[in-house]
Order: C-alpha cells, then structure tokens, then sequence
C-alpha cells in the first residue's frame, strides 16, 4: 500500500528550537496540525511521505533512550532516512577543551 503524502506546514521561523518566538498564529497552526496526527496514530498506515527524500540526523551529547527513540519514530514515520549519532562514541571524545 503507498504512503499518504501531505505538505508540511509553514510557520514564520525557520528553525523550531524552542516556542518562545513563536506567533500565536504559528502556535494554532501547529495544534490544528497536530489533530491530523492523532488521527494518523490511530490508524492503521502510520506513514507519511512529507521528508521522503531527506535526511534526519539526530545528535545526542547526553544518552536519552526515550528523546532518541522518539525522535528516529518521528522522522521514519515523517519518510525521512534517519541518522543518530551518540556523541559519546564519536571523535568529539578525542578533542581535550
């Protein structure tokens, strides 16, 4: 069975870092969103297609099995390819600060 494609939204910043430069505007349109997306859970296909062709890469610098897991679930169901690097395994370990 093919995926169900959508858009992605659009809000005013470029980066979602944090909510405290959001409008109000980009705060409603991220709840209605989020509506589709429960209906999305509940259903059977849990895919969509809106990052086919992308590429998610996750960088932990402290371990979080549940942030991680959650955040690679997000991006495979989002149809992105999914990348995490533990930083604790990485090369960053051989730099003396």
């Amino acid at each position: 069975m093919a995926s169900k494609t959508k858009k992605a939204i659009k809000i005013s910043q470029k980066h979602l870092l944090g909510i405290q430069d959001l409008s109000i505007n980009d705060v409603n349109l991220i709840l209605n969103e989020s509506q589709s997306f429960i209906k999305l859970n509940q259903s059977k296909n849990k895919r969509l297609n809106v990052l086919n062709g992308k590429t998610q890469i996750n960088l932990f610098f402290e371990p979080s099995t549940r942030t991680q897991s959650s955040f690679e679930l997000a991006g495979k169901r989002l149809g992105a390819d999914v990348m995490s690097m533990n930083m604790g395994n990485s090369a960053l370990k051989k730099v003396k600060l």
